[in-house]
């Protein structure tokens, strides 16, 4: 098996320049669904249904296209063709979803489903054209230059997730309208969706233009797989097929519910913990704009100007928690043990969580966004840390990481479900949403310490 070679700084660049691009759709996404269907008409209570599609796509979605892909050979390569079909749907959707309101359809009833349609079309879309980037890595760089690769990743996701966060509130800025009519979109969301499709597609074009594939014999030479047709069977990072054809036929013969009942304790025990931080996030995400248009400007009616400038600020709050992200993750290293680490950013979020409600002031509510940024930083790295080092021995690798994703996507169809009758219990007051987010991501900071983190 050959050697990959070292790639430069702008091959590594061009290999996930299109995420940027994709990452402002996510953004755009996450941060404006329930804005949008408010604006549209749905009932508070009923809002966390929405949010059962985006991870539901994800965890169907994000196997099915790797799985296709590792199978798949055509003169534009193997990862790229479902990367830009992705990218090219989620351009028209983009351009349909946030003018739901506005296409003459008489019924608040035919406008929500027209919208919950675009949005499992969005998502799947999204969720398509993002897998391939993290596979491009694996398939092209060799395991020297991964950790930069990723790095540059990360930067780009973390780049776009900003841009997409703010472009409501900068379009608002600059003078296009934040408020239209009773059930429509105003153009200030509307814009973003329009330019941040535009960005997506430039990206992904970008990316397509400077990244060539190897074609499946060259690939066989730099993966040690034979024939180029069936490289990999499983759902986990491309970088496994480097093992080579048994390893591969071993990884791809494997039983998911077998591999399930042999993990070890740690895959569980993290996976609790993942079951309250992700059930908190859903709630933050489903809630946070009627929250802070609750506790900030004394607003609850989607339709009125001071809601939609809460929509608004709530996306550079998001972009705040974003920055705040980044540098929380550097100062994780420094603590010396890795559970302490992860429970005290857990418990920082969900004090962030439940300070929402009683920050009444505008700028006030950074405060919260910052700590609600430790959390997330954690949550992005440190699960996988445990469960990685668990499982050194266990073999089928990328299925368990795969699987492990469920861990992420069930607990958010779970809480999403169970929104509105949550929702009811606390008063029906959204910033109470807040609270109860808080304490889920409290609870996930006491479950860390059944972690047991040996590396086996």
């Amino acid at each position: 098996m050959k050697k990959k070679p070292n790639l430069s700084f702008w091959a590594l660049w061009n290999l996930s320049f299109g995420f940027f691009g994709v990452q402002i759709a996510y953004a755009l996404q996450s941060g404006n669904i329930s804005r949008i269907f408010r604006t549209l008409g749905a009932d508070p209570n009923t809002l966390s249904f929405f949010w059962i599609l985006p991870p539901l796509m994800g965890i169907l979605v994000q196997p099915i296209v790797g799985t296709l892909s590792d199978r798949t050979w055509t003169r534009w390569g193997r990862r790229i063709p479902y990367l830009f079909i992705g990218a090219a749907v989620a351009v028209a959707v983009m351009c349909l979803l946030p003018n739901s309101g506005s296409l003459g359809m008489q019924s608040v009833t035919t406008v929500l489903i027209f919208g919950v349609i675009a949005l499992m079309l969005l998502d799947t879309s999204i969720n398509m054209a993002m897998q391939p980037f993290k596979m491009l890595v694996g398939d092209m760089v060799n395991e020297e230059q991964k950790a930069k690769a990723y790095s540059i990743q990360s930067f780009l996701c973390n780049a776009g997730s900003v841009v997409g966060f703010l472009f409501p509130y900068i379009f608002a800025a600059v003078g296009i309208a934040n408020v239209a009519a009773p059930g429509v979109v105003p153009p200030s969301v509307v814009w973003s969706f329009y330019i941040g499709a535009l960005i997506l597609i430039l990206c992904v074009i970008y990316t397509t233009v400077k990244v060539k594939e190897w074609p499946p014999k060259e690939y066989a030479e730099y993966n040690g797989a034979t024939g180029g047709t069936d490289i990999q069977k499983t759902s986990g990072a491309p970088s496994e097929a480097a093992q080579g054809t048994d390893a591969s036929a071993a990884e791809g013969s494997a039983n998911w519910f077998t591999l399930l009942k042999n993990a070890p304790a740690t895959f569980w025990k993290v996976g609790l913990v993942q079951f309250f931080c992700w059930s908190a996030l859903l709630y933050m995400w489903t809630y946070v704009v009627d929250a802070v248009a609750e506790t900030v400007w004394n607003e609850t009616d989607a339709a009125s100007e001071a809601y939609q400038v809460a929509g608004n600020w709530t996306g550079v709050l998001y972009a705040i928690q974003a920055m705040g992200s980044v540098v929380w993750a550097t100062i994780l290293p420094r603590f010396k043990n890795t559970k302490v680490a992860y429970a005290v950013s857990l418990a920082l979020g969900g004090l962030g969580f439940a300070l929402i409600p009683f920050c009444p002031g505008q700028f006030m509510q950074v405060i919260p966004f910052l700590l609600i940024g430790c959390a997330w930083a954690a949550m992005l790295a440190m699960p996988f840390t445990f469960v990685t080092n668990a499982l050194q021995g266990y073999g089928h690798m990328g299925a368990y990481l795969g699987l492990f994703n469920g861990t992420i996507c069930l607990p958010q169809i779970i809480a999403a479900v169970c929104g509105g009758y949550v929702l009811k219990l606390v008063g029906g007051h959204p910033s109470t949403m807040m609270i109860v987010a808080g304490v889920l991501l409290v609870i996930g900071a006491c479950c860390v310490s059944l972690i047991n983190d040996k590396q086996k």
